[in-house]
């Protein structure tokens, strides 16, 4: 049947699949060849389709926001073994993000961070819905409950998009489609080796689907996992000196308070000869190789089995199933405890008496140094408990994620309605901590001896030793029910609407053993949280066709918290047609992002922190620019709010022929009424000069005017701004026999990254201002040859006081190199290099680590080998 209605179906089709190509570009996307097919179709057989970052489903696939589609085929040219590590390493992941690390609370846990602006400020969806929190963050989600082999393709929307999806989707949303129209099975395995000590990894899954003419079903089973790897094994290895070791220092008191003269000394006697051989002097100080037995690189294993099923009831109906079980098995070491009571001002501390045996002042003691030339008196200790053994950490984590829906057509009304819950816990052991007060009872008494902690009997080492315990859930219940249907029909097409409600409980817990959370465990350090809240949405889209080439699109979303109130975000976009070949696009809205529930809720807790005081520098008798020591309690702040940002884009996607297209976009985000930490320097600073700080956020001072003591926290104050540049260009050629060429070019420059209006942070360390990838497939018979580039910008290793760029970092250039087989027999055959070359990490020291542990990757050339049977 011919209708005008069909003519302008075809129409767009006709330009949707010449689009196609661009609007599936991806870092190291491949494109299929139903693409291509599709314009041989009726309208009849067209599928309209529902993209990110829009409710209403439509026909063109270049639409009026800039979302990057990574498909199954895509996924397995790249070689990575998880869905974390496979957004990590896109160019979107600006600045990097948290990934499972030794010496960490979230040790465990993988993140993406959009735009560079927080894994709290990227949405993460799986088939639409929000991925539960992380119970070891409470604010961002973990990436490792996500299982690859059940993923069809990511779609990824580089826009602001809380006006359809709520809080946290600042940066940008990604969702996960899972595989839903498999039939058959397919089995998986693979193994990778790195070229240092340890790193080797292992993945494989079992998928199994089915159909009749009214059902699908999708079981399976998936794993993954790499082994710990020791800062000891790396070939930029070197000591570590902690004075966190067998060293002394002395101390002051004033009006009753104690405070530390951070003077460093360690006798003969208490160093090199104490039985371990971490030990070692730096000049008058003892020092402690800790990175001989401390781990850079946990280990993680995550495994999980899913179901995904669907029924047609009748012609209009559906139901359908999701369930996905998910576990994370982590092992993290650090180097032995440590404890010392330089920082505890109380004169009630139980420090090393003057007459202690393990006081070197002491002329009774077997350790007395009388070249210290020191009078008698009372010190303070800063010790290795290595007698006790390593800290080591297992974490393990298991996500149960259970919905039920149904969908169907109401009249000329498509409605969807499901429920969900997921129940997210972990439980992290830790051992071989040590228990401080009868550590500090038994050193000062002598019983544990300083010049012979290995000499200490097994009872007295195993009362001063502790096992920690922290157990965490975030639990989340959510029904939600929505409709689409055509306002009215006009000469440009039908006006589209789309209404849906949501309503979310989450439950948080973050519960630490009594002992860590009373401040009582050397070398650990928590504070318990938890709460729970609703959450109420409304929202709305509206497609209007202005004409055949020019739409409209009106989006808003109202979002109520029990807790801290509510919020009400707009957007508005257009797209714009003028020629077959060529799409305008640009957008408008507001976001916002909720206080999560560990910063509402938080215990106090205690914490030592360095200061420059001018009245408590001259109190203590000290250059008025000294640094101090001081006693903060860091709080939660239940009067929080949230933050607020407005952002718009400007975009084109171009096909410059039938075998190339690029595209262009422009962003622009300002955050304001940002949450951040108020830091104690910035509390101190800004008592001083009369500036507005929460209220709660106090500096006592005794009346000599040295500060006794800081209350700490978060709070919303300041904006955070940023822009940039992304650029995509794709081609695909095709030789006949000679086989067929796929080219991929992604780029991400960020033009701003500033706050509070200040200077711009771009090259500063941690901040590149470009990160690139190139993607080639040059596809022949049963042969697919694969070179992937991956480019961080060089940055600045650091940054004066007036703002000046000091020492510089080089860029980081890696390539990844695949050749693939398809056998006779329907298996597939990959063997693979990520980082051929071996390309080291920069090296520089950045938060505490030799390199910038979540912008690069430390390991190196890794070699695998997967394989896949399909039946």
């Amino acid at each position: 049947m011919y209708s005008w209605e069909n003519q302008m179906l075809n129409n767009k089709v006709s330009k949707a699949v010449r689009l196609a190509i661009a609007f599936g570009a991806a870092s190291t996307a491949a494109f299929s060849a139903s693409s291509f097919a599709a314009e041989e179709d009726s309208a009849e057989k067209v599928e309209r389709i529902e993209v990110t970052g829009s409710r209403i489903k439509r026909v063109d696939m270049a639409g009026d926001l800039p979302v990057t589609v990574i498909d199954r085929t895509a996924i397995e040219l790249s070689g990575e073994t998880s869905v974390a590590d496979l957004l990590r390493n896109t160019t979107f992941n600006s600045l990097g993000s948290f990934r499972p690390q030794s010496g960490s609370s979230a040790q465990g846990a993988t993140t993406v961070s959009l735009r560079g602006l927080g894994s709290d400020r990227s949405l993460v969806l799986v088939d639409g819905r929000r991925l539960p929190k992380s119970t070891l963050t409470g604010s961002s989600q973990d990436l490792n409950s996500i299982p690859m082999a059940a993923v069809e393709r990511v779609e990824i929307l580089t826009d602001g998009a809380s006006a359809l999806y709520g809080s946290d989707a600042i940066g940008g949303v990604i969702n996960v489609i899972l595989r839903k129209d498999f039939n058959g099975a397919e089995v998986t395995l693979g193994s990778g080796r790195i070229e240092h000590e340890g790193g080797d990894r292992e993945n494989g899954s079992v998928l199994f689907g089915a159909s009749s003419d009214n059902s699908r079903v999708l079981a399976g089973a998936s794993w993954s996992g790499r082994d710990i790897v020791y800062a000891r094994d790396f070939p930029w290895y070197s000591p570590g000196g902690s004075v966190y070791s067998n060293n002394f220092t002395t101390f002051t008191t004033t009006d009753g308070e104690r405070a530390s003269n951070f003077d460093f000394f360690s006798p003969e006697a208490t160093c090199e000869g104490v039985g371990n051989e971490n030990f070692y002097r730096i000049g008058a100080r003892c020092g402690f190789n800790f990175a001989a037995v401390s781990a850079d690189e946990a280990s993680i294993k995550n495994r999980s089995a899913f179901v995904k099923a669907t029924y047609d009831v009748n012609d209009d109906w559906s139901i359908y199933t999701d369930i996905n079980i998910a576990q994370t098995k982590s092992f993290g070491r650090y180097a032995p405890g440590l404890d010392t009571t330089a920082y505890d001002s109380s004169p009630d501390t139980v420090f090393i008496s003057a007459d202690s045996p393990n006081n070197p002042t002491n002329p009774n003691s077997p350790i007395y140094d009388a070249s210290l030339e020191m009078e008698q008196q009372g010190l303070d200790f800063w010790h290795r408990f290595a007698a006790l053994g390593n800290r080591d950490n297992n974490l393990s984590t298991e996500l149960k994620d259970i919905g039920f829906g149904a969908k169907g057509m109401i009249g000329d009304v498509s409605v969807e309605t499901g429920v969900r819950k997921t129940i997210n816990e972990s439980h992290n052991v830790g051992t071989g901590y040590i228990l401080r007060s009868i550590a500090r009872q038994y050193i000062n008494d002598g019983t544990y001896m300083l010049n012979d902690p290995f000499g200490a009997s097994e009872e007295v080492r195993g009362a001063m030793t502790v096992t920690t315990s922290r157990t965490g859930k975030f639990n989340q219940e959510e029904f939600y029910a929505n409709a689409a249907f055509d306002l009215m029909e006009t000469d440009a097409g039908a006006i589209q609407a789309f209404v849906g409600f949501e309503y979310r409980s989450e439950d948080y817990a973050d519960v630490y053993d009594s002992l860590s959370a009373a401040g009582q465990v050397g070398g650990s350090s928590g504070s318990s949280a938890g709460g729970a809240r609703s959450v109420r949405g409304l929202f709305f889209e509206t497609l209007v066709p202005v004409t055949e080439e020019f739409e409209l699109n009106f989006a808003g979303r109202y979002d109520d918290y029990s807790d801290y109130g509510s919020d009400f975000s707009p957007k508005v976009s257009a797209r714009y047609n003028p020629i077959d070949d060529l799409v305008l696009r640009a957008s408008w809205g507001k976001g916002f992002r909720a206080p999560s529930l560990p910063d509402l809720t938080q215990q106090p807790s205690e914490s030592a922190d360095s200061v420059s005081d001018e009245a408590t520098c001259l109190a203590i008798g000290e250059a008025a620019n000294c640094s101090s020591q001081i006693n903060a309690t860091v709080i939660a702040n239940p009067d929080l709010g949230s933050e607020q940002s407005d952002q718009y884009s400007l975009g084109v996607v171009y096909q410059v022929t039938d075998a190339i297209s690029v595209e262009l976009d422009y962003y622009n985000i300002e955050i304001t009424n940002r949450i951040r930490a108020f830091g104690a320097q910035a509390i101190i600073d800004a008592r001083l000069r009369g500036d507005s700080v929460p209220d709660a956020f106090t500096v006592s001072r005794s009346p000599n005017g040295a500060i006794t003591s800081l209350v700490r926290g978060f709070g919303n104050d300041g904006s955070l701004e940023t822009s940039g540049i992304d650029f995509k260009a794709n081609s695909m050629f095709e030789f006949g026999d000679a086989g067929t060429l796929r080219t991929n070019f992604n780029l991400s420059h960020i033009v701003d990254y500033s706050t509070d209006g200040g200077r711009n942070f771009v090259d500063d360390p941690g901040v590149p201002q470009m990160r690139l990838n190139l993607s080639n497939v040059y596809s022949i018979s049963d042969f697919d040859f694969t070179w992937n580039l991956n480019l961080i910008d060089s940055q600045c290793e650091d940054i004066t006081a007036d703002g000046e760029c000091e020492g510089h970092i080089p860029s980081w250039v890696t390539h990844d190199l695949q050749v693939a087989y398809n056998t006779p027999w329907n298996g597939k055959v990959s063997f693979g290099a990520q980082n051929a070359f071996g390309k080291q990490p920069p090296l520089f020291g950045y938060d505490g680590r030799d390199y910038n542990f979540n912008l690069y990757s430390g390991f190196g050339r890794t070699m695998y080998l997967n394989f896949k049977q399909s039946f």
